[in-house]
């Protein structure tokens, strides 16, 4: 006799076997060749849906379009990948303060700023470009595409199946198919994942970029989340587990097999560090201030000192005070008086480090101290878009009001 079990496994079996297949057989033709059009029903049908995307993302207000930024990620993707390769590459930079970047199938790349925050140099940014271009290079969107569509297909039958003989066999027959296939899906999802991290440091090995960088990325981001785990009192993350549902490897298995991985006869190549700094230094007052407002203030101080790392600058000096400001302990605010007078001491004409030593002079009490640092970030910026509030805290400024 057949069961219904016999049957769910048979399912099963069919559709992990499928969906091998539909991921063992590579493109004719390599996506980023510059007249490559998409091949078959489900391809065509992803391209079109990612083209539709693309077209509201270009318009949206969180893109940042700026000619010298957009061109500089270019080039560093290009110096990674090549340059036969990354013509293919549309390139988002999007405002959002996370780590994160993304590719489609149709060769859309996003990149975030909160990425641009965290990686230190161009062997780093190319990591992380890189990897996203393995993706797209080897076709993964599609073929995560096709094998999620198969699987919720097998359960969909099988739940309506179940139901025209419902019992405890059906329901656990049901529940085990269930946790098998979302397992294989979460498991596919790791393994390429990893392959487009080898397809990433194999970019770095042939570059002239320091590849042993893409290990340091990932110590760096275990580093932050340690930070950001004690500042909120939180135990300290697990780096070497893998949850049930995770749709990427271990930060420490990353770490140790891209540390295998990169050559060793490249340790002593350039990693573009000063390339990098001067090119994100005209954002980098932006980036902060979005980091500072996601109130985790563990990882913020730790990607300040991390930027600190060259020296103190009046700028980071200014972010720091906001960070402990916002926060707003007593403690804090004299720690963030401190700092904005490190920064006014660095650049005189600081507006913003005026106007923030001004409010913590303020709620600790010195109001006269307070007052006249107010009263110099009027003079210096007299057009802000705050300063009829800043005036009303000035006895005199707010009389004339």
């Amino acid at each position: 006799m057949i069961t219904r079990a016999f049957l769910a496994a048979c399912v099963a079996l069919a559709w992990l076997a499928g969906a091998g297949q539909a991921t063992a057989q590579p493109a004719l033709v390599p996506p980023y060749t510059g007249a490559y059009q998409p091949v078959g029903v489900d391809e065509i049908g992803w391209w079109r849906e990612m083209d539709e995307e693309e077209a509201i993302l270009a318009q949206s207000d969180l893109v940042i379009r700026e000619e010298t930024l957009n061109g500089y990620l270019r080039k560093v993707l290009c110096d990674t990948v090549g340059s036969d390769r990354c013509n293919a590459v549309r390139i988002y930079i999007v405002r959002a303060p996370f780590f994160n970047a993304s590719m489609t199938a149709n060769g859309t790349m996003r990149v975030f700023t909160g990425l641009l925050l965290r990686v230190q140099n161009e062997a780093e940014l190319g990591t992380v470009l890189g990897h996203e271009f393995g993706h797209f290079e080897n076709r993964h969107i599609l073929g995560k595409f096709k094998a999620r569509r198969s699987g919720t297909d097998v359960l969909a039958w099988a739940a309506v199946l179940g139901s025209l003989a419902p019992s405890y066999d059906v329901v656990r027959t049901y529940r085990n198919l269930e946790f098998s296939i979302y397992g294989n899906l979460y498991r596919y999802g790791r393994d390429q994942e990893r392959e487009a991290d080898r397809l990433a440091i194999a970019y770095l090995n042939n570059s002239a970029l320091r590849p042993q960088a893409a290990s340091q990325m990932w110590d760096n981001l275990m580093a932050e989340a340690e930070a950001s785990a004690r500042g909120r009192g939180l135990k300290k993350p697990k780096f070497d587990a893998i949850a049930f549902a995770a749709s990427h490897p271990p930060h420490a298995e990353r770490a140790g097999y891209l540390a295998e991985l990169a050559r060793p006869d490249a340790v002593t190549r350039d990693d573009g560090a000063e390339r990098y700094r001067a090119a994100l230094a005209p954002w980098l007052g932006m980036f902060l201030d979005d980091q500072i407002k996601l109130n985790d203030f563990g990882a913020s101080e730790y990607l300040l000192q991390a930027l600190a790392q060259g020296g103190w600058t009046a700028q980071l000096h200014h972010a720091r005070g906001e960070l402990y400001r916002m926060r707003g302990a007593p403690r804090d605010l004299v720690n963030a008086a401190q700092f904005y007078a490190e920064a006014i001491a660095l650049d005189p004409a600081h507006a913003e480090a005026n106007r923030g030593l001004g409010l913590s002079l303020l709620k600790t009490g010195q109001a006269g101290a307070g007052q006249a640092a107010l009263q110099r970030y009027l003079d210096l910026k007299p057009d802000a878009s705050d300063a009829r509030l800043i005036r009303m805290m000035i006895p005199d400024q707010g009389a004339a009001q």
